[in-house]
């Protein structure tokens, strides 16, 4: 079982964390469909700083394939668990697509749990519900946020072939700190599976981000940044690690914006086609801006030139 680091001086939230939430006008009216049609969002289940703000704006990040992962990473509250979970529920990808409707989403943000207990990783259950979202809106944006799934390489080619406009995997941290972070992950396959969408389809966006806080340094961070470019990846976020409980991996310390601004300016400098870094940016936050702001900068489609 990985050690979880503890910092020898534990902060409070710093000035600059703190901010004024507007109202959430449309919060309640998102939070009852999804409800109502028995859908899980990472929202809920990793407890993001974010969700009220996001379901406002009628944007909700849907969790598929239940809500126990079978992973046992150090900064996510999601449940876990390996023996007894249920097999692929068959609705799902349709139920999502009528929230869809429902809510008039023009982008929606597809993840999962990770399902290392089954075969493919539940890849097809990405493709499936891809298939049901351009049903409903042919013309809308879909981003998905894929586990590794375990190097299964045809499982890859199967989501990817369901033709997502961006594929999300996040790295989560720098490689050091994979052993306590990420106990059953790895970060060379991580960056594999990133090249491998960019060889079987050039035009599909890229996208990977990590949490700042976990005990990396800033050169770490760098060479990581490097690490993505170098597997043709488009965008790139970068946020503040906040720990969900006092079980879970501290936080070793607080990026100052100053800092997160220097993040950004290297992802310029790189040739990240944009780059979203700040104290609460998460990976699917504001995920319709950020790609927009990815075309604009780029005078063609990504591609793996």
């Amino acid at each position: 079982m990985a050690v979880i680091p503890r910092s020898p001086d534990r902060q409070r939230l710093p000035k600059w964390f703190k901010r004024q939430l507007e109202t959430a006008g449309h919060s309640f009216k998102t939070h009852e469909v999804l409800e109502r049609n028995n859908l899980v969002t990472v929202c809920e289940e990793a407890a993001c700083p974010n969700r009220h703000e996001c379901y406002s704006k009628k944007v909700a990040t849907f969790m598929l394939m239940g809500d126990t992962c079978t992973r046992t990473c150090t900064f996510c509250d999601v449940a876990t668990g390996f023996k007894g979970l249920p097999g692929l529920d068959a609705t799902e990808p349709q139920r999502v697509a009528d929230a869809v409707a429902e809510l008039g989403l023009a982008f929606v943000v597809l993840t999962s749990v990770n399902r290392d207990d089954l075969p493919g990783g539940g890849a097809s259950h990405f493709a499936d519900t891809i298939a049901a979202l351009r049903k409903v809106n042919p013309e809308g944006l879909i981003e998905i946020l894929t586990p590794d799934f375990c190097g299964d390489w045809d499982a890859l080619t199967v989501a990817v072939a369901a033709r997502p406009d961006v594929y999300n995997h996040n790295m989560e941290t720098i490689p050091r700190l994979y052993r306590t972070v990420r106990p059953q992950a790895n970060y060379e396959r991580s960056l594999e599976l990133l090249r491998r969408v960019k060889e079987l389809d050039p035009t599909i966006w890229t996208k990977s981000g990590i949490m700042v806080g976990l005990g990396e340094s800033d050169d770490e961070i760098r060479w990581l940044m490097e690490d993505l470019r170098k597997q043709q990846v488009d965008i790139f976020t970068v946020g503040q690690y906040l720990r969900p409980s006092l079980k879970h991996h501290d936080i070793m310390r607080f990026v100052t914006p100053e800092q997160f601004a220097t993040y950004e300016a290297w992802g310029k400098e790189l040739g990240f086609s944009h780059v979203a870094s700040g104290p609460y940016v998460r990976s699917s936050y504001f995920a319709e801006e950020v790609l927009k702001g990815a075309a604009t900068l780029a005078a063609r489609p990504p591609s793996a030139s």
